[in-house]
């Protein structure tokens, strides 16, 4: 994400990299390479943005503060924000905080006009413009939510399906499926594991990440006693039941999308 980020702004923005690692400097165009703190503070950004893990996050800005302008926001895109809250007001510096919520692994980065990111609310005005116009430039929807209801929205969004999508994993068999639905779950399960591991481990890590992966394992085991019981009157019961809740629950999404 950060190759895509410095691609996408080194036409429009003065623009430069620092790594830690200069072999992925490599092939990057139209931007300035950094390879030391000092040529941080000689560059003078406005903008700081992290794209390091969220493992290292809060490390890699303390690598490079030193070297910034109190004058410089500083921002972050990682998945899950957990601690970055009281990072950010302990660092005394202005920030923004985003969550692009596509990868250039999963998504099509030619064409995001179906794709969503969330601005967190308690990032600085000046920030959240600067994102909000970038995002919306290439077509992307952009939510804002605070911090908390970030991590929240994360585990819903993220987790529930990623949860699902592995269990299905682990159940395939080396046997070709001819069915339409198996396809189409191939197909996720393909995106899904083409992810980077890093990213994976913080979705599913996220600190409400377990509740909504017990609630996948409830529902399975709710249909596994009903089929375990044989009972068609009971299954379709559970169907309708179930069909019900879709209907409501899809169409308050589908009318939320469009407000």
């Amino acid at each position: 994400m950060g190759r895509w980020l410095s691609d996408s702004f080194c036409l429009d923005e003065e623009t430069a990299v620092f790594d830690t690692d200069k072999t992925k400097l490599k092939y990057l165009f139209n931007v300035r390479r950094l390879i030391d703190g000092e040529e941080i503070r000689d560059f003078a950004p406005e903008l700081l943005i992290n794209a390091a893990g969220l493992a290292q996050t809060e490390n890699a800005f303390r690598a490079v503060i030193p070297f910034l302008s109190k004058n410089c926001i500083i921002s972050d895109i990682a998945s899950v924000k957990n601690d970055l809250k009281q990072f950010y007001i302990n660092s005394g510096f202005r920030f923004v905080s985003t969550h692009p919520m596509f990868g250039p692994t999963f998504a099509d980065i030619g064409n995001l006009k179906t794709q969503s990111a969330i601005i967190i609310s308690e990032s600085c005005t000046e920030g959240k413009n600067f994102f909000r116009r970038f995002y919306e430039k290439l077509g992307v929807k952009v939510f804002e939510a605070g911090f908390e209801e970030h991590d929240e929205l994360t585990a819903y969004s993220l987790t529930t399906p990623f949860a699902a999508t592995l269990a299905f994993v682990s159940c395939l068999k080396p046997i070709q499926a001819p069915g339409t639905t198996f396809k189409k779950h191939m197909e996720i399960a393909d995106g899904l594991l083409s992810e980077d591991d890093e990213l994976l481990t913080e979705i599913l890590l996220n600190r409400r990440g377990a509740a909504r992966i017990e609630a996948v394992k409830t529902a399975l085991e709710e249909l596994c006693t009903l089929v375990k019981k044989h009972d068609a009157g009971a299954v379709k019961d559970y169907l309708h039941n179930i069909r019900k809740e879709w209907e409501v629950n899809s169409h308050a999404i589908h009318h939320a999308g469009k407000r």
